[in-house]
């Protein structure tokens, strides 16, 4: 009887459709299932629109439930370019065997066990999806498997470079309870008093928690609530014309600074706070003060001890770009209206899946090898790519994240971000024709929060009646695909695909962890320390020198 490796493709019969998903009877005898989320890519409505009873298809082996005896299959693995010519370009020399036994009454064993999996799959439905078909290289995973495991062994110990900054890594569970209770109750405050929350502060201090209000609340929100930022920038102009939005009206500070010294963020600080006593006075102005700083030493500290200001904590062992499911990230999300907890939920679940040794399973270190296997092979630069305009500060956290985490010693991929189809339009044709120095890496989003249908009209000038009833998801889409297999097979650009079913709390929590497992990967696979940024004092000392700062 034949026998199936993860990741193989199989035939098999259609035999059964129920609304979870299609049951198929493989070429060997043994029975799997494709689960609703495994179809397509696309929402699946029914199931018998892309499957029918008693038809041949093709199918990718996901694994085997050993506990009951069946396949864990996927239609949608099985994408056009596959049907042409099966691609796997991850290859392992040792390949996972999954061992079947044959079982007359294997659909039987399968429909007594199924509630439990079923119920499994669809808490798993908002995790992370990966997909490496389009990278064009074969990636010899093999050869970093024992290196994997030994620097994975390193961040679960906290033994390795900058280990005094590893504390993220088991956040998701360590974190204070009481301390996200008080944020949920003070950001109700804030809902419930204010207008306005400035979010003072710069780099990690802020755009963790922008990405994630973008991406979770859109860019138009209706919400009473609007979120503004300061003290990310020195521009005159743009302070100045915040300062003149907030005068009259009622705001709320939220100022983050582990020294309290960061210059950009002082100097908004010291100008917002001083406009904020002028409007509201001394006593009522400390009720609208929430910093987040240093659990005991430096100036804004010592400041929120005088003034009797809210205070929240900077741990000391994570650092500004991976803080973000620290109070820095989470009391501005819950200002808000973002529901935290589940955020802190997904990094949870996405922790525990992500700590796994086995280079084999573990798709977020396979995206690092990917990454440092095109940084060995002439690729200097990743694009990160949304086609979703409410993703695209997630491409400004992600290029910090890398950027500082890997741009040291020589060494490190360059992150860029772009969004499509917008770029495509201004970048497009260097990306296609342009240097070969870049790879691709889509943040991609299944399901959009409501979709528009193109309407009809008469005269049709535009000549657009061709696409009459057709979603804008559907549209989006074809040009994600289009633009894809123009970069891949035309261009030679490989692409990395990182999706999530829908953009929620939980999904995105599971992401921002996704990021950060993989660049403190990325960063110990270049033996550099993935937590320091001594370039980035530089340029502070050049700075204050020429300020007349003392000392300097």
């Amino acid at each position: 009887m034949k026998i199936y490796k993860e990741n193989d493709i199989a035939i098999g019969k259609v035999t059964g459709i129920q609304n979870y998903g299609a049951f198929v009877s493989l070429d060997n005898g043994q029975t799997g299932l494709i689960h609703i989320s495994e179809i397509s890519s696309r929402f699946v409505k029914n199931i018998e629109d892309y499957v029918k009873i008693g038809e041949t298809i093709r199918v990718k082996v996901l694994g085997f439930e050993e506990k009951n005896n069946y396949l864990k299959l996927s239609l949608k693995a099985v994408n056009d370019r596959e049907r042409q010519q099966i691609k796997n370009p991850l290859s392992f020399n040792k390949p996972k065997r999954v061992k079947i036994r044959h079982d007359d009454k294997d659909f039987e064993v399968l429909r007594n066990h199924l509630d439990g999996w079923i119920n499994e799959s669809l808490e798993e439905n908002n995790m992370i999806k990966t997909d490496f078909t389009h990278i064009i290289d074969k990636v010899d995973m093999q050869n970093y498997a024992e290196k994997v495991k030994e620097i994975n062994k390193r961040i679960n110990e906290k033994t390795g470079l900058g280990n005094d900054f590893l504390g993220w890594t088991t956040w998701p569970e360590d974190y204070n309870k009481e301390e996200v209770e008080r944020m949920i109750k003070c950001a109700e405050y804030v809902r419930n008093n204010f207008d306005i929350l400035v979010v003072c502060g710069i780099g990690g201090s802020y755009l963790g928690a922008r990405a994630a209000i973008d991406a979770l609340k859109g860019l138009y929100s209706d919400d009473k609530l609007k979120i503004i930022y300061l003290g990310q920038t020195f521009s005159p102009t743009y302070i100045a014309q915040v300062m003149k939005y907030l005068e009259g009206k009622k705001f709320a500070i939220n100022v983050i600074s582990k020294s309290g010294t960061t210059t950009e963020t002082s100097i908004a600080f010291r100008l917002v706070r001083e406009l904020l006593i002028k409007q509201v006075g001394e006593e009522a102005s400390k009720k609208a003060i929430f910093a987040t700083t240093d659990k005991a030493r430096g100036a804004l500290k010592e400041l929120c001890n005088i003034e009797g200001y809210e205070t929240f904590i900077l741990p000391d062992d994570i650092g500004g770009r991976y803080s973000v499911l620290t109070a820095v990230g989470l009391f501005p999300i819950a200002c808000a209206g973002v529901d935290i907890k589940e955020m802190l939920k997904g990094a949870k679940d996405s922790m525990i899946k992500y700590n796994n040794p086995d280079l084999a399973t573990n798709e977020c270190y396979q995206y690092a090898v990917i990454r440092d296997y095109f940084y060995h092979h002439n690729k200097s630069v990743e694009l990160f790519v949304t086609y979703e305009p409410s993703l695209t500060q997630i491409g400004e956290w992600l290029k910090q994240l890398f950027g500082e985490s890997e741009g040291k010693e020589k060494k490190g991929l360059f992150p860029g971000s772009v969004t499509f189809s917008t770029d495509l339009h201004s970048l497009g044709q260097f990306i296609q024709d342009g240097s070969p120095i870049l790879f691709e890496t889509i943040i991609k989003v299944n399901k959009p929060f409501i979709d528009i249908e193109v309407p009809h009209d008469d005269a049709n000038l535009d000549g657009l009646n061709y696409l009459e009833g057709k979603k804008l998801s559907f549209v989006n889409e074809q040009a994600m695909q289009g633009t894809l297999k123009a970069h891949e097979e035309d261009g030679h650009v490989p692409n990395i695909i990182i999706s999530v079913d829908k953009m929620d709390a939980y999904s995105l929590g599971g992401l921002f962890y996704f990021f950060m497992r993989a660049c403190a990967m990325s960063a110990y696979l270049l033996e550099i320390n993935p937590f320091n940024q001594p370039g980035v004092e530089i340029y502070k000392k050049n700075m204050f020198h020429l300020l007349g700062k003392k000392g300097y």
